[in-house]
């Protein structure tokens, strides 16, 4: 089978690391891919927001299946394009992709749907938003209501915060993202990532994770797209999953199949849990990046028969297979990030690092050059261990670090505080 991942981040180096492990796979490409990538798969120069561009590449290449990493394309319509060509692909359409595309519509389905969620206001007006702060009082959560690559949400503790929030979103920081804005009541408890396959009429839940969004040690700093994370997630106990799945999950893919926009993909259910009663924080309608990295440790060269089922619609045959296992993945980024950072840096010691089931230094955002590894994003490297307990898995992951030469690089040393 002639395999093609669209993206260039640690998620598709994981999803690439974990497809490779299952003899279905005859010819992985990944695009566009990045220095990590190169070292396990193909990677092809492609406009990966352009489906025209990548159906004709996919017929180029007799590409089988596609597997597509980001929110972006999804967004765009690539599935949609590459289904309307013939190919099997998974990730929902643009009309169902809207789930993470625009957060008013994600409350409007749950609105519907009666999932448990945050009270919230949508604006489009920079005053009314601005009174509705200032009416709400602080903390308060404003989004904005598009993608923004993670960063488009801020917890503000105080309402001089959240109403320089809107400032920011109103004033076209985040582009056409911020155009419109959702503010929400801040809800307290602990965070947890629950990750469900879905083809339409199936829901099948493939694993808990447990992200850390700021930069800095103890949750401090400001949000990022994920320091680190680690899977399973203790707070996902047997009574939450089951209410998240009852409560949340599958009223929302009955109120999408309603609106004839039936769920196909991986949902990303982001929730908020208090005395084990889950409350949904957001959707994302892929998989997580770094939760991705620690789900695919875990999952391994079963996670490519699980996505074809999905594409092919035949989830209700599928179980998954779990060993008793922890995954942790910490993040290198570069200093300065989420802020300005330095491009170019030179990344040593990576050769040093174990590659085999328990141990993966997966790439986010390097270029390579014969031998040598350089930075060119924000977040870098993710470091992944595996093990019987979440200590082992730890320990190995920063085993791994400490190996890594990097001065510019920065990282957390908490990762799995919560649950160690």
């Amino acid at each position: 089978m002639n395999i093609l991942i669209l993206g260039s981040g640690g998620r598709e180096h994981a999803l690439a690391w974990a497809v490779l492990q299952n003899p279905k796979c005859d010819r992985l490409i990944v695009a566009p891919g990045n220095g990590g990538i190169s070292e396990i798969a193909e990677c092809a120069s492609l406009d990966i927001l352009d489906g025209g561009a990548v159906a004709g590449f996919c017929e180029a290449e007799a590409v089988d299946f596609i597997i597509i990493g980001p929110e972006a394309p999804l967004a765009a319509g690539v599935g949609d394009r590459l289904r309307a060509a013939g190919f099997l692909v998974f990730g929902p359409s643009a009309e169902a992709a809207r789930l993470e595309a625009s957060k008013s519509f994600t409350k409007a389905v749950c609105d519907a749907a009666g999932a448990p969620t945050a009270a919230y206001g949508h604006f489009t007006d920079h005053a009314a938003a601005r009174a509705h702060v200032i009416a709400q009082g602080a903390p308060i959560v404003v989004k904005a209501d598009g993608l923004a690559a993670g960063k488009g949400v801020i917890v503000a503790e105080t309402e001089a915060e959240a109403l320089a929030a809107l400032d920011d979103m109103f004033g076209g920081e985040f582009g056409e993202a911020g155009a419109e804005v959702v503010i929400e009541e801040f809800m307290t408890g602990e965070e947890a990532s629950f990750f469900v396959l879905c083809d339409g009429e199936t829901a099948l839940p493939i694993g808990t994770a447990q992200d850390h969004k700021r930069i800095g040690e103890g949750d401090t700093g400001p949000n990022t797209g994920g320091m680190g994370a680690y899977s399973p997630a203790p707070v996902m106990t047997d009574t939450v999953t089951q209410r998240a799945l009852d409560e949340i999950v599958r009223p929302t893919l009955t109120e999408m199949t309603r609106r004839g926009t039936p769920y196909q993909g991986v949902l990303f259910v982001g929730l908020m849990i208090e005395n084990e009663a889950p409350r949904l924080v957001e959707y994302n309608v892929r998989f997580g990046d770094p939760e991705c990295q620690a789900l695919m440790m875990r999952l391994g060269g079963q996670a490519l028969d699980l996505l074809l089922a999905v594409a092919e619609g035949r989830l209700s045959d599928m179980t998954v297979n779990w060993a008793e296992d922890h995954a942790l993945t910490v993040v290198m980024a570069a200093r300065g990030y989420p802020g300005s950072y330095e491009k170019g840096s030179r990344i040593k010691g990576l050769e040093t690092c174990p590659e085999d089931s328990f141990h993966m230094v997966f790439h986010a955002g390097t270029d390579r050059s014969g031998t040598e590894v350089t930075a060119t994003g924000g977040r870098v490297l993710a470091v992944t261990g595996r093990g019987d307990t979440l200590r082992e898995a730890a320990d190995r992951t920063y085993d791994m670090v400490a190996r890594i030469d990097w001065p510019e690089g920065v990282y957390r040393r908490d990762i799995g505080w919560r649950a160690l």
